[in-house]
């Protein structure tokens, strides 16, 4: 850049001189010889140094982009469901025909979100019953543990260091083992 303007300086002190004009012929001559820089007309010279707006209009184009990308479907599928499907009617039920828990909503976009996206209300409520009961059996456990703590302090018992909890698949060898040596050894 700056290597073009010194060499427009240079070549305007050519076609003009130090300052003495030449003759009009040979300066016309110099000046169709010589293409000198115009950036842009007749504005402004200076080019001011600014922070750059690159992340800001990615941002922008991106957002948009997006934007159109979901906004222009999901605006034509609702105008075509308010449009062509509109709004279920209330009928007659038949007998022995139990309705879906989607067919209760009106809207088809809320029946479709109540059908494949959304849990019934019946598994819910089943979910709800599951965690309440979880609760609840920690709720007896954690009584349990605090009356067996009582009566362990009433009575002054403990575990003592050489208590072991019973296994069941020792028991039960040892158990045999003593069923057949007595059998062995008679009464």
């Amino acid at each position: 850049m700056t290597v073009f303007s010194s060499l427009t300086r240079s070549a305007a002190t050519l076609a003009f001189g130090n300052g003495v004009l030449r003759s009009s012929a040979t300066s016309k001559i110099m000046q169709n010889a010589i293409q000198f820089r115009q950036m842009g007309g007749h504005g402004h010279k200076n080019m001011f140094i600014r922070p750059s707006r690159f992340q800001w209009d990615k941002f922008k184009d991106m957002l948009h982009y997006y934007v159109m990308i979901g906004l222009i479907p999901i605006t034509a599928i609702v105008m075509y469901c308010n449009i062509f499907v509109g709004p279920a009617e209330l009928a007659e039920i038949p007998k022995d025909y139990e309705p879906k828990h989607w067919e209760y909503h009106s809207h088809p976009i809320t029946r479709f979100l109540a059908r494949y996206m959304y849990p019934s209300p019946q598994q819910e409520y089943e979910k709800m019953c599951h965690a309440m009961f979880e609760e609840n059996e920690k709720a007896q456990l954690r009584k349990l543990e605090k009356e067996i703590m009582a009566k362990m302090a009433d009575r002054q018992d403990y575990q003592a260091y050489y208590y072991r909890p019973a296994i069941t698949k020792y028991h039960k060898v040892s158990k045999e083992a003593a069923d057949y040596l007595e059998s062995i050894r008679g009464d």
